[in-house]
């Protein structure tokens, strides 16, 4: 066949194709819808003939069964030999060194605890490790109320606050704590840890912007992980990169669109042991359209003339922070923790807070006790806060005295945390980190053998890097000779043992 016959054969075809399909009923409209579509847009017509041809395609694809059996057969012996030598991996890692020393060295307390508590080796020592700082553990009149409110209304509501948990013993206690503060509304979770790590996602989600301090606590990064929220970290306590943060968020997100965007931080640092600017945060947030969470875990009962937190101490209204997040089992003797704010905000929390929703209720006696404490601090008016920090002022006026140790935490903070001065470490030559740990784990032994009992922080996962140091708090229940003891002690124990430190 010449090509002149194969073009008439190939039109001739085409003319007869095209016959046939004006035959068919809707054909004039499929054919004037491809002409006109091809010439006001050939790539179009192009990316449907393609999905076209793909659809005809898959469709006379042969089938193929998905049960096919593509794995090499195994005998009997030989799976039997496989499964003698496999070792599963063990749930939780091996313990390090210095864990399995803490584990087997961990002093154990027998009997109620107090100023003065018993070991388990017979032995009565000074206890300056417990956040018991008001010595309310003592206190007949809390631990007869406590009683009563166990016989009333048992050990515990057996249930979560929504579903036949709540009793007007935490009506009551929600009450107290909100006029104390001085804000409108309290709602009360039976944890302190996970009230912190549950207000956060109950606010945040996937897509809002939480701006956090690195310093934060365990708590608060469970929480900024839970929300699935974008974090930005700004550098600890230096609100000029703060504002950097904040800035560098608004060009981002200028053209986007608007998220809800916070702001976490704390009043007392649980691992700097240092304040944070609360004013400063405050212009920023009003600036910049942040809300704030503040945690306050440790700043509520201790700062403030009265012991109502950071607010109070820096002369910041509570009711313009969006979210005070504070607990009462540290420092008021009792259990859980509360969140204040309005009431919109209070509510919101009691159908999408998680930790509020599906865990049991506060027992009782705790309630009552944690509002039996902040009664009786409103009562004293600032008599025993003064008093302890009167102690532990003396305290650290005997570190001050050390060549190797250094109190991290500001004068108003009754958590002192205590390092090895940076120039001890590096002069030494100690390796920093376990190095350090281990030094001060041999500070805390030989305190404890001359009769008084402390503790040494340990290392949780971070931003920053763990800083080893030791925590001691003066209690009310201390008297000042003991006070200055404990501190004359611990500066002479450490300078000892850094002694025998080769260089």
């Amino acid at each position: 066949m010449e090509l002149h016959d194969a073009f008439d054969f190939i039109k001739g075809s085409a003319v007869e194709l095209g016959t046939h399909l004006r035959r068919v009923p809707g054909s004039a409209i499929l054919l004037r819808y491809i002409k006109s579509n091809y010439q006001n847009d050939p790539v179009r017509s192009a990316v449907e003939l393609f999905l076209f041809l793909f659809a005809v395609r898959y469709l006379l694809a042969p089938k193929y069964s998905t049960r096919k059996e593509n794995y090499v057969k195994l005998r009997e012996d030989e799976i039997d030999e496989l499964i003698e030598e496999w070792q599963p991996e063990p749930l939780v890692a091996e313990p390090l060194e210095l864990e399995q020393v803490d584990l087997d060295r961990n002093p154990t307390i027998v009997g109620p605890t107090g100023p003065k508590v018993k070991l388990s080796n017979g032995k009565t020592v000074l206890n300056f490790g417990s956040y018991n700082i008001f010595n309310f553990a003592q206190n007949d009149y809390l631990k007869d109320r406590a009683i009563a409110t166990l016989r009333s209304y048992g050990v515990g509501p057996c249930g979560p606050p929504g579903f036949y948990g709540t009793q007007d013993l935490h009506i009551k206690t929600e009450a107290d704590v909100a006029n104390f503060l001085g804000v409108p509304a309290c709602i009360m979770y039976a944890q302190a840890f996970h009230t912190i790590s549950a207000v956060i996602p109950a606010f945040s989600k996937r897509g809002d912007i939480i701006v956090a301090d690195k310093a934060c606590n365990y708590a608060i990064q469970k929480g900024l992980q839970i929300s699935r929220s974008t974090i930005r970290w700004y550098e600890h306590n230096d609100m000029e990169d703060l504002e950097h943060v904040l800035q560098k968020i608004a060009k981002e997100q200028a053209k986007k669109p608007l998220t809800r965007r916070f702001i976490v931080t704390e009043g007392l640092f649980e691992t700097m042991g240092d304040m944070c600017n609360l004013p400063k945060v405050m212009a920023l947030k009003e600036k910049y359209k942040y809300r704030l969470i503040l945690d306050e875990t440790y700043s509520f009962l201790t700062l403030g003339r009265t012991g109502r937190g950071i607010s109070e101490h820096q002369n910041v209204d509570p009711n313009m922070v969006d979210m005070i997040v504070g607990s009462l089992s540290h420092y008021c003797g009792a259990g859980g923790g509360f969140c204040v704010g309005s009431q919109e905000i209070v509510e919101h929390q009691r159908i999408s807070g998680g930790a509020y929703v599906f865990s049991a209720a506060l027992p009782g006696m705790l309630a009552t006790t944690a509002s039996e404490t902040i009664g009786l601090l409103q009562v004293q008016g600032g008599e025993i806060l003064s008093q302890v920090r009167e102690l532990t002022k003396l305290f650290r006026q005997q570190i001050e005295k050390s060549d190797v140790l250094e109190i991290m935490s500001v004068p108003e903070n009754p958590l002192c945390l205590i390092k090895l001065k940076k120039d001890v470490v590096e002069d030494r030559g100690i390796e920093k980190g376990e190095g350090e740990d281990r030094l001060l784990q041999d500070i805390v032994e030989e305190v404890l053998s001359q009769g008084y009992l402390v503790t040494r922080v340990k290392a949780l996962p971070g931003i920053m890097a763990h800083q080893p140091r030791i925590k001691i708090l003066v209690s009310a229940g201390h008297t000042r000779k003991e006070a200055e003891k404990m501190g004359t002690t611990l500066r002479q124990v450490a300078a000892k043992i850094i002694a025998r430190v080769r260089k």
